[in-house]
């Protein structure tokens, strides 16, 4: 196990707040991996300052829907190994700190799932919207599209078309 690791998980519940879970694996080459999950958004900051502070950082931020709740997934690598620390929100008001104070780089993952899902990000510097227009209603991963409405049915109709001429079948 890597020191700056170890130094991580001595340092869990002295100052910083105990994930509700723990658990983690190292393979044959020693390279250690671990899991947390905080049933609490306000454990976050905490967490994610302490790795900070060992001179670990953030890899990446992934947002999912996991019903009835919603899950977002922060990757930190501490020296080649990785936590990922698993916050659990409630669909309904979901809120989670920005990590862009202690984390840069966290700007456009956080901006991302504000705009694909109803989650505020608390004091985010720049909370404005990526990519989706600001006439398209917020969520738009949490409504249900038809896929031929989203593609006008034009991809599904020549799709089928191809697959019936190899067929033979016009």
């Amino acid at each position: 196990m890597n020191p700056m690791f170890q130094r991580f998980t001595d340092s869990l519940g002295m100052g910083v707040q105990q994930p509700d879970s723990w658990r983690q694996s190292t393979d044959a080459k020693g390279v250690t991996v671990a899991w947390a999950k905080l049933t609490k958004s306000e454990q976050l900051l905490p967490f994610a300052k302490q790795i900070d502070e060992l001179g670990g950082r953030l890899s990446t931020i992934t947002a999912y829907q996991v019903s009835p709740n919603f899950e977002i997934a922060y990757h930190f690598d501490l020296d080649g190994s990785t936590v990922t620390a698993i916050v659990v929100l409630a669909q309904d008001g979901a809120k989670v700190p920005s990590l862009t104070p202690v984390f840069l780089n966290a700007d456009w993952n956080e901006r991302e799932f504000m705009e694909l899902y109803d989650i505020e990000v608390v004091g985010h510097p720049n909370p404005r919207r990526l990519f989706i227009d600001e006439n398209i209603s917020p969520a738009v991963l949490q409504r249900y599209i038809p896929f031929s409405d989203l593609v006008n049915a034009a991809s599904t109709k020549s799709l089928w078309e191809k697959i019936m001429n190899s067929r033979g079948e016009h």
